[in-house]
């Protein structure tokens, strides 16, 4: 399991090319999920005290944009790791393992990978994982 060191210094071994698309089983997912879920957590920690600075100021407070840049690069890292493993990211704290047919969904702090939504499917439309597998039988779900 990934170390919290590991973490700090960005030491996410890359699965893959980020320019080459992973494909994964349900079974793959899975197995994955439990380092993403812990990446994720750990940036999502390291970020709260920035977001919380920042609701506390004005718009106009000079401090304002040099928090802002923080944010960002923080964000930017976690998407950079969540690359490196071969997930999705279409937003803040959400993930998708590409299937093939469409996303195996994840949010943040999502316990399991509960979800699936087709690829042209906003990711709010998530459909129930069990649904999909009972309806289609997909062969990611049996391998």
């Amino acid at each position: 399991m990934i170390e919290a060191e590991e973490l700090r210094s960005g030491a996410i071994v890359q699965i893959g090319a980020v320019d080459q698309p992973r494909l994964f089983t349900l079974s793959e997912a899975r197995q994955l999920l439990p380092l993403v879920r812990k990446v994720t957590e750990v940036a999502h920690r390291n970020l709260t005290p920035c977001r919380d600075r920042m609701r506390q100021m004005l718009n106009c407070d000079p401090r304002l944009a040099a928090l802002e840049c923080e944010f960002e690069a923080e964000v930017r890292k976690w998407v950079a790791r969540m690359l490196r493993l071969g997930v999705m990211v279409p937003d803040l704290w959400q993930v998708g393992f590409d299937t093939g047919e469409g996303y195996l969904c994840w949010r943040f702090p999502e316990l399991r990978l509960a979800y699936f939504c087709g690829y042209v499917d906003d990711f709010d439309a998530r459909q129930p994982l069990a649904e999909v597998i009972d309806e289609w039988c997909p062969d990611w779900a049996n391998q």
